[in-house]
């Protein structure tokens, strides 16, 4: 694959969830799919927990959208920058607990390295700081 397919391959799942298109999200992605989601030390496998996943996501922040920065490949893995902004008005589940909607914005930087084969994404490790993403939602100082 070139490296604007391998970017595009990527940005697939992302674009999906910005749209909150879960079945794009499911096309996008490989059926044994892994998110390591850092910031929350959660360590996801399978589309469909991926999904779910994803949606708790959006179900806490229903407007949340991850704008796109840089991309850098080499080899099958693609490293994105991208910043996620969005407003809290939904339950959000934290590795400490629910947090009820504070109504609050916030706009959070993260990385995201994607590990590319067969045209679909495999792997996701998605770095992001979930302590400013709490101090913008109002609720750790």
């Amino acid at each position: 694959m070139s490296q604007q397919s391998l970017v595009d391959v990527a940005k697939a799942p992302i674009i999906a969830y910005n749209q909150k298109d879960w079945g794009a999200l499911k096309t996008a992605i490989a059926a044994g799919f892994v998110l390591d989601e850092v910031g929350t030390q959660r360590n996801i496998r399978g589309a469909d927990e991926v999904i779910a996943a994803f949606q708790g996501w959006a179900a806490a922040l229903p407007d949340s959208k991850a704008e796109f920065h840089s991309a850098l490949v080499s080899g099958n893995t693609v490293i994105l920058e991208v910043t996620w902004r969005g407003t809290h008005t939904g339950p959000l589940q934290t590795p400490g607990g629910t947090i009820a909607g504070t109504g609050k914005r916030f706009a959070v930087r993260a990385c995201q390295v994607f590990e590319i084969a067969d045209g679909k994404a495999q792997v996701l490790r998605h770095y992001f700081d979930m302590t400013t993403l709490l101090q913008q939602l109002g609720v750790v100082s």
